[in-house]
């Protein structure tokens, strides 16, 4: 049992090495089978093989132990992520090579807890025939893991059951003996300071709020303009009920209706009578004025928004005229087109929709075809990849056995190098010391060197000094005499004198205020020009509207002479006279 252990132990030292993102599993296979140089064989072949398996079928394996990790293993370390792996492996693929007594020895080297609880978990039938058989199929194909994989597993199960109940009713003394009660510790209270009471603080003064000012009166009652818009409307009112009573009194003779054959009245003081009682709501519509007859003044913008807003009109007007010069006229023949156009593109729509309906029918035909030669294509990878690892392993083979002969050769050399030791000691210590002879004299000719430098430097600095104690004695001007005309000459690009910078400054200026004249007078120009618009489009409202007066006028010429045939003389009254002359006649006919 020790050996199993020890080779679990290798095996999952070499898997947490691993890393995924950074190796590729071959290099490190052969990485991992160098350094196992100094095992056996036997014990090195049974070790590169479990770790082959483990890194080939890594995502299988992972499937299980995160799925265990998340339901029953909460309470395991994940330094034991690879030790599970380990075990799923053997059990999955390896349990009838090795055999089931063989397979019992290296699960009782490992942790007897542990091992029992993940292989309780994963030989639960629920589990091997519901999601892990899922699993495992979204990776590789389910007529292949239901046949070599969770068929063998369910056939192993009774087995392990009785192994793991063997376990689990294993004596206590394979445990760990309990260890001592430690000694309890006993808590003991800080030695704290008693802090000083508090001052109590003085209180703020309350803040005394300003007294608002009240609600104005004029919040509570109607504006001045509702006044006089309701005094306006009672004179309007009152207005009307005066004409309309003038009217039904004093109407006149060629309004009243009258019999055929029947004679025209004669005695002016016989009264007529209505043919209709008079009512208030057959009043013509009323102009309301504001008080006073104060003009409503117009701003810029309503005067260009009703500018525009008759320019449209005009525009759509002359598009209609255009269109009525241009013959647009009947729209059945239209109609009878997009009937046409409509049956058309339904006709062509049943076309597409069979049409998609056949490529339906096909696409699944396809379908069916793509996932036969798929699973053919599976089985095809299956039997190359066996014959793969059936090459690999010829070669590892191989290359084992060229391993050996080359650490033989690598022995044979090492003692014949140890009877050449002596000689290489003493040619060793010779090079040394010619080596130590070479670099005492190159550090005495570096520390001459050296010295050499530092009496020069002390020399120059002494001359450097002398130089500037007589510099210091010469006698200087303390005052400085200064040329505005002369430029400077640091070597700048575009340098100049004081003299040329103020002109320069001077003529900046004059082009300035020059530049403010000339924008005042293009904002003037530009104000008179819109003034000047703006009375253009006053104008041009004043006269639209005038026409859009007279052609309501004429409407209503058009559509009331009946009207006004059927309501008698009361509303006669109330239309002007040129209408009347213009439907009548004049008033003495």
């Amino acid at each position: 049992m020790a050996y199993y252990e020890k080779c679990i132990e290798t095996v999952i030292e070499q898997l947490n090495k691993f890393k995924p993102e950074k190796d590729s599993p071959e290099e490190f296979l052969e990485a991992a089978s160098t350094s196992l140089q100094a095992l056996s064989p036997q014990k090195r072949a049974f070790i590169l093989e479990v770790l082959s398996g483990c890194l080939r079928y890594r995502k299988i394996l992972a499937v299980v132990v995160d799925a265990f990790y998340v339901r029953d293993g909460r309470l395991c370390p994940r330094a034991d992520y690879s030790l599970f792996e380990v075990i799923c492996y053997l059990a999955t693929f390896q349990l009838e090579e090795l055999g089931f007594q063989l397979f019992c020895n290296i699960v009782k080297s490992q942790p007897v807890a542990k091992v029992c609880k993940f292989l309780g978990f994963f030989f639960n039938p629920i589990h091997l025939c519901s999601w892990v058989k899922d699993e495992w199929s979204l990776i590789y194909e389910t007529a292949h893991v239901r046949e070599n994989w969770i068929n063998p597993l369910m056939r192993w199960q009774p087995e392990i059951q009785e192994l793991i109940n063997q376990l689990e009713g294993a004596p206590a003394s394979q445990s760990l003996p309990p260890k001592a009660k430690a000694k309890v510790t006993e808590p003991k209270e800080f030695n704290l300071t008693v802090p000083k009471p508090r001052t109590i603080p003085v209180p703020e003064p309350v803040p005394v709020m300003a007294k608002p000012r009240p609600v104005p009166p004029s919040t509570y009652q109607l504006p001045k303009e509702h006044q006089q818009l309701e005094m306006v409307r009672r004179h309007n009112r009152r207005k009307a009920e005066e004409r309309l009573l003038r009217a039904n009194t004093e109407e006149l003779r060629c309004a009243m209706p009258r019999s055929r054959g029947e004679p025209p009245v004669q005695d002016s003081k016989k009264k007529p009578r209505l043919r209709f009682p008079p009512r208030i709501q057959r009043t013509p519509k009323l102009t309301f004025y504001r008080p006073d007859n104060v003009p409503v003044k117009l701003n810029t913008a309503a005067i260009l928004r009703e500018g525009a807003l008759y320019q449209r009109q005009v525009e759509k007007e002359l598009q209609r005229v255009d269109k009525l010069v241009d013959g647009a006229g009947d729209f059945s023949e239209f109609l009878k087109w997009q009937k046409k156009m409509q049956a058309k593109d339904r006709e062509e729509q049943l076309a597409a929709g069979e049409c998609r309906r056949l490529q339906g029918k096909l696409s699944h035909e396809e379908a069916v075809l793509a996932r036969q030669h798929l699973v053919q294509e599976n089985k095809q990878k299956a039997d190359h990849g066996k014959q793969e690892t059936a090459q690999l392993m010829f070669q590892r083979a191989e290359r084992q056995l060229q391993e050996e002969r080359s650490m033989k050769e690598l022995v044979q050399q090492v003692l014949e190098a140890q009877k050449n030791v002596k000689v290489a000691q003493t040619k060793l210590v010779k090079c040394r010391r010619q080596i130590v002879q070479e670099v005492t004299e190159e550090s005495r000719e570096l520390l001459q060197r050296s010295a050499e430098e530092a009496k020069e430097e002390q020399r120059r600095r002494c001359k450097l000094i002398f130089q500037l104690r007589a510099l210091e004695t010469q006698p200087t001007r303390k005052g400085k005499l200064v040329d505005l005309t002369q430029i400077p000459g640091y070597g700048l690009e575009g340098e100049m004198s004081v003299v040329e910078l103020r002109e320069r400054l001077a003529l900046l200026k004059e082009t300035q205020q020059r530049e403010q004249e000339e924008k005042r007078d293009q904002i003037i120009h530009g104000r008179r020009a819109k003034s000047q618009e703006l009375q253009n489009a006053v104008e041009q409202i004043s006269l639209c509207r005038a026409a859009m007066g007279r052609s309501a006028a004429l409407r209503v010429q058009l559509k009331w002479p009946c009207a006004i045939l059927e309501s008698g003389p009361k509303v006669a009254l109330e239309f002007p006279l040129v209408l009347l002359e213009l439907y009548w006649g004049p008033m003495g006919a």
